[in-house]
């Protein structure tokens, strides 16, 4: 897959980005990041962008980091759901080996 150039714009600041992504998922990530330095940038005591830039990036990687915690959760769930439908399933349904 050929690199796409995207140019975005990031508080302010214009930005050509250089992806194997999609244009549209590159604006939609640059979208996301100008949201939260901008969320960050709320507070009057935050007037550093350098400081806006770490603390945003600090709420997108929490985001993340939540987000793997419940995917992990939904598989688990999901395998010991698995695992008591199998039960219900005649013995040769249940995708044991037989014999060994």
């Amino acid at each position: 897959m050929s690199a796409n150039s995207t140019r975005v714009r990031i508080v302010g600041e214009e930005y050509t980005i250089r992806s194997d992504v999609p244009p549209e998922h590159t604006r939609a990530v640059a979208a996301h990041v100008d949201a939260a330095i901008r969320r960050v940038l709320e507070n009057p005591a935050i007037t550093d962008p350098g400081k806006a830039a770490i603390l945003a990036a600090m709420s997108i990687t929490d985001e993340l980091f939540r987000e793997r915690e419940a995917q992990a959760a939904a598989a688990e769930q999901m395998r010991t759901l698995s695992g008591e439908l199998r039960r219900w399933l005649p013995p040769g349904k249940r995708g044991e080996r037989v014999g060994g």
